[in-house]
């Protein structure tokens, strides 16, 4: 008789040990030692602890009733040993449904649950790992673009400072070539009054008698008519005339046709010295006493060659100039806090999702391509715009093309871990808005390895 007394009161304490400590994280224990009296957790009620979990909700917060389906707003704690412990509306709790793996919600139910929590852990722990192996390839992997990220900065700083040396010579050079130009053009303008058409020239530049001789001798005959002259010399106020016979007589020293000695004493000091008539248009023409002066053609050549030189010179120097303005462009972006980002620079990266081509050119552009052609920019390079403790987790490209609603498209990239570095997927949940998952070496934070592996599992 009494080996059935103490089983009977063995197998009363379980059960009220079981239907006390059910739906209970070990967290919240404390509150469910047995006693005469239940305090709710929210301090709102104090009830008799035999009122514990018998399927009646007495508090308010549903806190004396966890392993029943009694309060509508308690909560139920699946211990889930081997997986991942959480809790579920304690609705749930006998409802025909399994909904914590080791199947404690179901325990006065017809539902057969199996306990799955092991299989579901094993998946897991796996998972984890392989996360933990790609963290620990991805951290290697960003040490190495870190420490290429530290040369390539170096080496586009000494880029900057040589490009800048050379602009400094080309800027002294092209002020050399700009002297020189000047004193060639001024030498050209001194020849060409000295040999200037019209009377002035010829004045100041005897030895071009012959020159012009030659010039008003059409026919090469070796001597000058008055139909020559009539071609050749005019009125300097009124060019269009044609002298008269009577006037290039008159010029000709009376005679209607002259060689050169008769010429050199006639009509070259008409030419010479009247302020009424000139040689027409002889200025550059070929054979002309100016274009066949030796001195003008020096000058004339060293003026082109000189302007030739400096143009040369002013195109290197807009280039050099350009070059460092993109380098000090492209050097004032934010790389990261170990240019472990500089490598992206001048990289594109592109992913096809349904009739649609997306390229990612970091701290560029994004744009969106169609099969039939039309491309669409749907953002320039903006900033940085992750969380305070990681804010190199996240880019935004602004101020792409309109939207026929107005505004203009905007696209976020989000940065994830990876071994990889490459676009991963395109979404747009808003109109004009797109959201790109971008994974990189460079975006592992050692920060998630201290997560480890959850210690239920």
């Amino acid at each position: 008789m009494r080996f059935y007394i103490i089983f009977a009161a063995i197998f009363w304490c379980g059960f009220v040990d079981s239907r006390k400590i059910r739906g209970i994280s070990s967290s919240y224990k404390r509150f469910y030692k047995e006693r005469k009296s239940f305090l709710c957790i929210d301090g709102s009620k104090i009830i008799p602890y035999e009122q514990v979990n018998d399927d009646y909700c007495d508090c308010e917060d549903g806190s004396d009733e966890p392993g029943t389906s009694a309060c509508p707003h308690g909560r139920f704690y699946c211990t889930n040993l081997g997986f991942r412990p959480h809790y579920i509306p304690s609705s749930r709790v006998n409802d025909g449904i399994c909904d914590c793996c080791d199947a404690s919600d179901e325990y006065n139910s017809r539902a057969h649950c199996q306990n799955t929590c092991w299989n579901l852990g094993q998946r897991e722990r796996a998972y984890v790992e392989g996360q933990m192996r790609t963290l620990d390839e991805g951290l290697r992997l960003k040490q190495q673009l870190i420490e290429e990220g530290v040369l390539l900065w170096r080496e586009k700083q000494a880029q900057l400072r040589e490009l800048q040396q050379v602009a400094e010579d080309l800027q002294i050079k092209l002020e050399e070539h700009r002297r020189r130009k000047h004193e060639a053009d001024r030498l050209k303008e001194q020849t060409l009054k000295a040999l200037g058409a019209g009377n002035t020239g010829l004045r100041h530049h005897n030895a071009t008698v012959s020159s012009v001789f030659q010039l008003l001798d059409s026919n090469k005959d070796g001597s000058i008519t008055v139909e020559e002259i009539q071609a050749k010399v005019a009125l300097i106020h009124d060019e269009e005339r044609v002298l008269s016979e009577d006037e290039v007589v008159a010029l000709m020293g009376q005679d209607h046709e002259m060689d050169l000695p008769k010429f050199q004493h006639t009509l070259w000091d008409a030419l010479t010295k009247s302020d009424r008539v000139k040689i027409k248009d002889t200025h550059d023409a070929p054979g002309s006493p100016v274009a066949e002066d030796p001195h003008l053609k020096a000058a004339d050549k060293a003026a082109e060659w000189e302007t030739t030189n400096l143009k040369k010179v002013e195109e290197a120097y807009e280039t050099v100039n350009m070059e460092i303005s993109d380098l000090q462009r492209k050097l004032a972006i934010d790389y990261g806090t170990d240019w472990e980002f500089l490598f992206l620079n001048s990289q594109c990266y592109q992913l096809k999702v349904y009739e649609y081509t997306y390229t990612l050119c970091p701290f560029n552009q994004v744009s969106q391509k169609s099969t039939a052609g039309t491309e669409v920019s749907l953002g320039k390079w903006g900033m940085w715009a992750g969380t305070p403790k990681n804010q190199y987790s996240q880019m935004v490209y602004e101020n792409g093309e309109p939207c026929w609603q107005g505004g203009s498209r905007t696209t976020t990239v989000t940065l994830t871990c990876g071994t990889e570095t490459a676009l991963r997927s395109v979404k747009e949940p808003s109109k004009c808005q797109y959201i790109m998952v971008f994974q990189t070496p460079v975006a592992c934070q050692p920060v998630l390895k201290q997560r480890g592996i959850h210690s239920e599992l």
